[in-house]
């Protein structure tokens, strides 16, 4: 097994300024099965680094495992890691423009279909090699405007021929979750269970386009555009991992993540060994729209009347918003009966704010359009 360390420079966006992202890839490159691992394009959500360092320490501990190419991205946004105001990191959104750094990706899917238009045959393998080969030229051809541009387009170019690509992130207080495609149900459900998500929510376009989406969404895209010709439906599995709260960064959280990952790869055949039984996964996969974005109608202190994993009923209470000024105190009230997903993290909410999420079975008939929350 080879392990090679790749510093690829972006785009300077100022003078006397220069910035990086590290690859780390265990195996040969162009093995297969190809897994792409990154954490922290929000880059104020550390959990995934941590849980990254315990999985590379196993790599390094057994690098003769190591059977496809393993692509490790620790730190997926060296950009939002520097923004730092009076102390506090702002890695969710870039400072210059404002964009949340894991929307806006590119859609692949014009470009691709142009390059790919009169080439596919009845070979369902040979095609699939054709299109990879098409999205990495589309790749390519992007003339990134800004660093934060140029970033997502290195962050495709790494993972966009991969076999399973995950976008490692973590909520404010929260259990751990992962939200992906229905056309990667089952096929994720492994990977959940391996993880021990809470929860999982499917969405082929939850709005925005975020890093996930775009290695998924072309696919689809393009076998409806091709109907006539074999094509995968759904050749690489992507995913966004929420890895429980911000503050769980610890060496037991992270290396029972890791643990779950490790597993996962085995699973897929990127690392030998066997993988054991799969768990059991604690719920079903549900659509995206079934999960609740609980909002403070008033401003005010947010008392939370139950805690993260509790079972609610629809019109329970899951948190006062006090008016410490008036004393008035508002309830805010699930929508369904549910599970409570996550708590937003500071204890206070401006009025309009998501101060809670309760994921439930079926789709409220008000969540459509942009189904996460960029706030």
């Amino acid at each position: 097994m080879s392990k090679t360390i790749t510093h690829i420079p972006l785009k300077a966006a100022s003078f006397g300024t220069s910035r990086e992202v590290t690859a780390i890839r265990y195996g040969a490159a162009g093995a297969r099965p190809k897994a792409y691992l990154q954490a922290s394009l929000h880059a104020d959500e550390i959990p995934g680094q941590l849980a990254l360092h315990h999985l590379m320490r196993q790599l390094d501990a057994a690098p003769e495992a190591v059977r496809g190419e393993i692509v490790i991205v620790p730190v997926a946004n060296p950009i939002g890691q520097a923004q730092r105001v009076r102390g506090e990191m702002i890695g969710r959104f870039d400072m210059d423009g404002g964009a949340n750094f894991n929307r806006d990706f590119p859609d692949l899917t014009e470009a691709a279909a142009e390059i790919l238009a009169g080439k596919l045959g009845a070979d369902e393998s040979a095609n699939l090699a054709l299109a990879r080969s098409a999205l990495g030229a589309a790749i390519e051809a992007i003339q990134p405007r800004t660093q934060a541009d140029h970033l997502r387009q290195i962050l495709m170019r790494l993972s966009h021929d991969a076999d399973m690509a995950l976008d490692l992130h973590c909520d404010e207080i929260a259990l751990m979750h992962l939200y992906t495609t229905p056309d990667l149900w089952p096929a994720a459900r492994a990977l959940a269970a391996d993880l021990g998500a809470a929860a999982v929510m499917l969405a082929r376009e939850s709005g925005g386009n975020p890093f996930d989406e775009a290695l998924t969404t072309p696919w689809w895209k393009l076998r409806a555009r091709f109907a006539a010709t074999p094509l995968p439906a759904a050749p690489c599995l992507a995913g966004t991992v929420e890895l429980r709260g911000k503050a769980d960064v610890d060496d037991a959280s992270a290396a029972e993540s890791a643990a779950g990952l490790y597993r996962t790869l085995q699973r897929m055949g990127a690392i030998a060994g066997e993988a054991g039984a799969t768990p059991a996964l604690a719920n079903e996969a549900v659509p995206l729209e079934a999960l609740d974005l609980l909002r403070a109608p008033i401003p005010g202190v947010i008392a939370r009347q139950v805690a993260i994993g509790s079972r609610v009923a629809r019109g329970d209470v899951v948190s006062d918003i006090v008016n410490s000024i008036s004393q008035e105190r508002v309830p805010v009230r699930a929508r369904c009966d549910g599970l409570v997903l996550s708590h937003c993290l500071l204890p206070f909410a401006s009025a309009g704010d998501v101060i809670a999420k309760v994921v439930g079975r079926e789709a409220l008939p008000d969540r459509k359009g942009k189904l996460l929350t960029d706030k």
